[in-house]
Parts: C-alpha cells; sequence; structure tokens
C-alpha cells in the first residue's frame, strides 16, 4: 500500500510539474502576445523612417526586455540594452553586463528607446551593411546583427529567428499594420549611403567631378596637392583650403575627397546624424565625409574647439 502511494504521490506531482511548466508557456505566449499588439505599430513606423525590418525591431525587443518584463524595461524603458556611450546626456542607470557596474541609457518612455534603437543601427557604421539586406530577409538581418556584434550570446541570431518565425512577425515587414500616426518616409540608409557619391557633376575640369551633400567634389590620385589641384582647376589654393577646412597644402592620399566648393551648413536628407565607430575618426574626416563645414558641426553641437570624437557619440549633422 505504501509503495503503491508513493508511485501515486510521484505521478501526480510529475503531472503537477508539467502542468505547471505549460501553463507558464501559455502566460508567456500571453506576454508576448500582448508586447507584439502593443509596439508593432511604432515598429511599423520605425522601418518606414529608417529601413530598420519592423519583424527584427519586435524580436529584438522581445528577446532584449523578456517582452517588456526585464528591469531595464521597466525601470528605464530601456527595451534594446543599448549602453550610455560617452555622448549620452540623458538619465543613466548601471547594471552588472559584460562588465560589472556598467551604464545603461534611461529613456522616457517606450517610445524614445524605439526611436533611439533604429537611430542605433541606422547611423552607426558597424551596421551598415545590414541596409544592402533585402528588409524581408529576416534570417540575413538576424546573422548580420550578430556578425556586427549587438550582442556576444553565439545563439543570438537564432533567438530572433525563432522568435520571428514562432509570433510571425516576418508579416510587419510588408508594412500592412497602420502606425497610429502616418510618419514622414525618408530615404533608407542604403540609398543615403549611395547618395553620398552621386552621378557625374558638370564642371569644367579635366577628370570626373562627384557631389557630396549637393557639393563638387574629386577623388585626390597619387601626387596631387591642394595646390596643385586648385592650380589645374582655375581655383586659388587659399580657396580651396578654405572648402576643405585645412590650413596648409600637403601630399594627399589616392582617394582623399576634396572640394571644390564651399561645404554645406547642414547634412543631407537621411543623414540627420553619425554615430562614431572604433577607428579613431577625427571631427575633420566626418566633416568631409559628408560635406558638412567644420564650423556648422561644432554649433549643431555645441563643441567646444578641442573637442575629439569617441567611439559611440552621435555627431548630429542636421536639425531635423
Amino acid at each position: 500500500m505504501s509503495s503503491n502511494f508513493s508511485i501515486f504521490a510521484f505521478v501526480k506531482k510529475f503531472v503537477f510539474i508539467i502542468i505547471a511548466a505549460l501553463s507558464s508557456l501559455a502566460a508567456a505566449d500571453g506576454v508576448y502576445e500582448k508586447y507584439i499588439e502593443k509596439y508593432s505599430s511604432i515598429a511599423v513606423s520605425e522601418m518606414q523612417r529608417t529601413g530598420v525590418p519592423a519583424s527584427i525591431t519586435l524580436a529584438q525587443g522581445l528577446v532584449e526586455s523578456a517582452a517588456g518584463r526585464s528591469t531595464l524595461a521597466v525601470k528605464a524603458n530601456n527595451h534594446f540594452g543599448i549602453k550610455c556611450h560617452a555622448d549620452w546626456k540623458g538619465k543613466k542607470t548601471y547594471r552588472d553586463d559584460d562588465k560589472a557596474d556598467e551604464c545603461f541609457r534611461v529613456y522616457p518612455n517606450a517610445e524614445a528607446s524605439f526611436r533611439d534603437h533604429s537611430d542605433f543601427l541606422r547611423y552607426k557604421d558597424r551596421y551598415k551593411s545590414l541596409f544592402d539586406l533585402d528588409p524581408t530577409d529576416y534570417k540575413a538581418w538576424s546573422r548580420g546583427l550578430k556578425k556586427a556584434g549587438y550582442a556576444t550570446d553565439p545563439k543570438y541570431a537564432d533567438k530572433l529567428i525563432k522568435v520571428i518565425e514562432d509570433y510571425r512577425l516576418y508579416r510587419y515587414d510588408n508594412g500592412t499594420v497602420v502606425p497610429l500616426e502616418k510618419p514622414s518616409v525618408v530615404e533608407k540608409p542604403k540609398e543615403v549611403q549611395r547618395a553620398k557619391v552621386q552621378e557625374e557633376y558638370h564642371f569644367s575640369l579635366s577628370r570626373k567631378v562627384y557631389e557630396i551633400n549637393g557639393v563638387p567634389c574629386i577623388y585626390a590620385l597619387a601626387g596631387d596637392t591642394y595646390e596643385t589641384i586648385a592650380a589645374s582647376n582655375g581655383l586659388f589654393e587659399k580657396e580651396l583650403l578654405r572648402f576643405n577646412d585645412v590650413r596648409k597644402s600637403r601630399e594627399l592620399e589616392p582617394g582623399e575627397i576634396v572640394f571644390l566648393k564651399s561645404k554645406k551648413n547642414q547634412g543631407a536628407r537621411g543623414s540627420e546624424k553619425y554615430i562614431v565607430g572604433e577607428d579613431n575618426e577625427s571631427l575633420w574626416s566626418i566633416s568631409q565625409r559628408f560635406g558638412v563645414k567644420m564650423s556648422a558641426i561644432k554649433r549643431l553641437n555645441k563643441y567646444s574647439s578641442d573637442y575629439v570624437p569617441g567611439e559611440g557619440d552621435t555627431i548630429v549633422l542636421r536639425r531635423r
């Protein structure tokens, strides 16, 4: 009798555990569905604004924030685990992550977190290759994020893909879910990248002239200096130096950008900001890359004359 009772008790306990586990899964499903219902319109809106697929945004939000239940999401409205970086001016919170006591961004609301996440992917160099992918290829995007170093978890891409497929998040990538407010559509990042070098600009030169931010420019060849380029293009040397924010002539590296007219006071539409990468970029090189005057960048960002960009800094290039 005692033996039979023990077996019965064991079976009863095992069944209870199974039921509890199934209940937990059902509850988790409910939480995930509520999260998707709540934030899908924001994800679609951000997709239309920046080109980041809605399925990727939702999957990352679900995974990074445990469907909005993580401490960062609840207390800091941070749904994507984005850290502070040197230029963050908002509120901060500290948690152990890859290292002890790391700084994370605090947002006023979840919508601000979603927008910052889109900008983080769109304007940071390490993720620019993602925007050459088919926006409906969620598998390639998931693997690309992992390869670019968004997360250290070796199974990160697989987790995103599983969530996307389990909850059919790919259905949002065609934009059929109408956002609460119709956003203004801007160029996708891959179009912005292509816009940096456009078709030939008609200028009285002996070699091809291109446009960056609507300003005519050429790419230096071996042996070129500002002095020789000015002489061969009917410009004063000091004039050319001023156009390029430099003080004296020097031998140029092949491929260096040389502007033939004054750069603009702000970046092109679709290039409102730039997130500094890991290559020790100078403010001057960023100025040349986007065709914006050094003085204008300093004014837009309220930088002092001795400011040096640091990895992760956000450089504002255009006021919306």
